[in-house]
């Protein structure tokens, strides 16, 4: 079971969360929990990191005589007796060992990498505690562990790193299989690992979902329940779509899809580990815990044919174009390869049939990086005589199995499109058949959604599929 910010945003949120765990180990049921830190808390070390390396240990200390206040006074809404002493020193322990790292950075003045990753782990190992000391005040016998004390073992890329998953499989079942066997809940921290050398990482943010499906795939578990405070995984986002259902039933590679085109699900990388075990995810609402909610396995349902809608925001177009690019294949190769040294990352592309020219979407940020880093490259104008640019245009996406060898979908989206009076700046389609993406500009987004969200009837997916 794994809880994300919102559901550990405060002492109610947490004892809610720790009652669906109860529930379940109430019934002898072996279960793991991962939780996040509390809402807010990651971003509000960034700033301490930040804060101490400018000099600023005034405002440190302020944030984190706050941060003390607020998970003590959690600790006392949750625990009681012997459990809400336990709970208290050790946030006082973190606390003060956290203060000891800001002081470190603020005396460098410097915030490395590593460094960096130890702060933002306090986040997840103060709330740790926090759901262990409500679970043994509910008379469920718990332990709160690191991701690293865990068993995750990760590569040595500070802020991005990468589990050893063959290393992590055999710690996590040494480490957890005898405190599983023993009746213990444990309560792992999210979003943290530890390299071979027993620094702390952190696997990117959003990691606490794939902190909870590589201990499933170490443990072999049945499912992956990841708690939210949606219903599951919605047709579009609820937002734009007021009548947006929950779909039922996504495949793996759906899902995939759809995380890389926007929808804030998963983690992108969550579905990995799970997915060669065959382990199914299911996504579930902690207010309405009676609800299946959606359900992710190796195979789709074959209907509807488009499940979902996804959109990215804040992204631009660079469109390269010269006679002297057809034929030559590695003028496409320079193109990319110079993107990729200036570090930025290409989020969709498309190539006309004449070879003519090349279409990508970048992120807006990103966008005066890419067109320098192209014009110096192609600077001498034999191979690439234009460079121009989109700015301000969105990546709408049709996810769906469904699509694969069926005719008219592209027809029915487009139709869709034309007829709210949208124009389509850039269209891609892999091999693969389970997306459709197209780029507009964004100032037309919710437009677009709802007319395709309308024309495919998404309205109307059935809920009880699963």
């Amino acid at each position: 079971m794994k809880f994300g910010g919102a559901l550990m945003e405060d002492a109610e949120q947490i004892a809610n969360s720790a009652s669906l765990v109860a529930e379940r180990a109430k019934k002898e049921d072996e279960v793991v929990v991962t939780v996040s830190a509390m809402g807010g808390v990651t971003d509000e070390l960034i700033q301490m990191g930040e804060n101490a390396k400018l000099g600023d240990m005034e405002k440190v200390r302020s944030m984190l005589s706050k941060l003390e206040k607020r998970h003590l006074e959690a600790a006392k809404k949750l625990c009681t007796g012997s459990a809400l002493e336990e709970t208290s020193e050790k946030i006082r322990k973190l606390i003060e060992t956290l203060n000891q790292c800001l002081t470190g950075v603020f005396l460098l003045r410097e915030l490395t990498p590593r460094s960096k990753d130890l702060i933002l782990s306090f986040g997840e190992r103060l709330s740790a505690p926090l759901m262990r000391g409500a679970l043994v005040s509910m008379g469920i016998k718990s332990i709160d562990l690191t991701g690293g004390e865990a068993g995750i073992i990760t590569d040595s890329n500070y802020g991005n790193a990468k589990p050893l998953l063959n290393i992590t499989e055999v710690m996590v079942k040494d480490r957890l299989m005898p405190i599983l066997k023993a009746g213990v809940v444990p309560v792992v921290t999210g979003f943290i690992g530890q390299d071979q050398n027993g620094v702390v990482t952190t696997l990117g943010r959003g990691g606490s979902d794939y902190t909870a499906t590589i201990l499933a795939a170490s443990l072999e578990v049945d499912e992956v329940w990841i708690w939210k405070d949606v219903d599951g995984i919605m047709t579009a986002d609820p937002k734009i779509i007021k009548t947006a259902k929950t779909i039922p039933v996504l495949s793996y590679l759906e899902v995939m899809e759809m995380a890389y085109f926007g929808a804030k699900v998963l983690h992108p990388l969550t579905v990995t580990p799970v997915q060669e075990r065959l382990i199914p995810i299911r996504i579930r609402s902690a207010y309405n815990p009676s609800n299946p909610g959606t359900l992710i396995r190796e195979k789709s349902v074959p209907k509807p044919t488009v499940k979902a809608i996804t959109a990215i925001k804040g992204m631009s177009i660079i469109t390269t174009g010269g006679a002297g690019m057809i034929g030559v294949p590695s003028v496409v190769a320079r193109v990319f390869s110079t993107l990729s040294s200036n570090g930025i990352n290409v989020a969709m592309i498309s190539q006309s049939s004449s070879q003519a020219n090349i279409s990508m979407v970048v992120k807006n940020e990103e966008l005066e990086k890419a067109l320098k880093a192209l014009k110096i490259e192609f600077r001498n104008g034999d191979l690439i005589r234009d460079i121009h640019s989109i700015p301000d245009v969105a990546i709408v996406a049709i996810v769906g199995e469904g699509m694969r060898g069926t005719k008219g979908v592209a027809a029915k989206l487009f139709n869709a499109v034309a007829n709210a009076g949208i124009n389509v700046l850039m269209i891609s389609q892999g091999s693969s058949e389970l997306n459709i993406s197209f780029a507009i500009q964004e100032i037309d987004l919710n437009r677009a959604v709802e007319a395709i969200h309308a024309a495919f009837e998404l309205d109307k997916m059935g809920e009880n599929a699963a």
